[in-house]
C-alpha cells in the first residue's frame, strides 16, 4: 500500500469505504497536521484536538475532493482554515509560528551574533501575526508548504492572478511589519560589531 499515491488511497477509499485507505492517509499526515496546529496554538493539547478535528472534517468532505490540487495542498488547505476559525471563534491573539524550513545565518559560536539571528526570528515571527490570518494562510502555503499558484487557486475559488495580487499584498505587509523593527535590529548589530571590535583589539 505504501506505493499507491494520495490521490489513489482516496479514491479507494471512496470507492470501497475500507478504512485502511484512509488509516494511511492518516499515518502520512497526521504528525504534519498536528505540527501546523501546533504553530496556531502553542498548546499541545489544544493543537491534538484542533488536528483531530481536521481529520474528522477531511472524512466528512473526501467525497468533495476533485483532484484539481493534490490531495496535501487539499488537507492544508482545511487544517489553515479550521485554525483561523478556531483562534478568531475563541479571540486569541493571532500568532502563527513558522517552521523551520526558514533560513537562518550560520552564527557559529559567536554570542553577539547569535543574539542577533534569534532577534531576527523573532521579528519576524511578530511581524507574521500583524497580518489577517487569510494572509497568514496564503503566506504559509506558498512559502512554507511549497504549494504552486495554481493549486492555491483551485482550493480557494481564486484565479491565478488574485492570487499572485493577494500574495504580493501579503509580503509587501509582512515586509512592512518586519522594517519596522530594523531599528532595534541594527543597534543589535552595531552592539555585536562593537563588541567583536573590541575584542580584537584586546588581543
Amino acid at each position: 500500500m505504501k506505493d499507491y499515491s494520495d490521490e489513489d488511497l482516496v479514491r479507494l477509499y471512496i470507492e470501497t469505504q475500507q478504512n485502511k485507505y484512509f488509516e494511511r492517509l492518516y499515518e502520512r499526515y497526521c504528525d504534519k497536521v498536528y505540527r501546523k496546529c501546533l504553530s496556531f496554538t502553542k498548546d499541545p493539547m489544544r493543537a491534538e484536538d484542533l488536528a483531530h478535528d481536521v481529520f474528522l472534517k477531511v472524512v466528512v468532505k473526501l467525497g468533495s475532493f476533485r483532484e484539481q490540487a493534490r490531495f496535501s495542498t487539499w488537507l492544508y488547505s482545511i487544517t489553515y482554515n479550521h485554525c483561523t476559525d478556531q483562534v478568531r471563534a475563541a479571540g486569541q491573539r493571532r500568532e502563527v509560528y513558522v517552521d523551520e524550513g526558514w533560513e537562518r545565518m550560520d552564527v557559529g559560536d559567536d554570542d553577539g551574533l547569535a543574539e542577533i539571528a534569534e532577534y531576527e526570528a523573532q521579528q519576524l515571527q511578530r511581524a507574521m501575526h500583524q497580518l489577517p490570518p487569510e494572509e497568514q494562510m496564503m503566506l504559509l502555503m506558498k512559502y512554507q508548504d511549497d504549494i504552486s499558484i495554481r493549486e492555491i487557486a483551485d482550493v480557494n475559488g481564486l484565479t491565478e492572478s488574485a492570487v499572485k495580487m493577494r500574495l504580493k499584498r501579503s509580503r509587501d505587509k509582512l515586509r512592512k511589519h518586519y522594517l519596522e523593527g530594523a531599528v532595534l535590529w541594527l543597534l543589535l548589530a552595531l552592539k555585536a560589531a562593537i563588541s567583536i571590535l573590541d575584542r580584537f583589539a584586546g588581543r
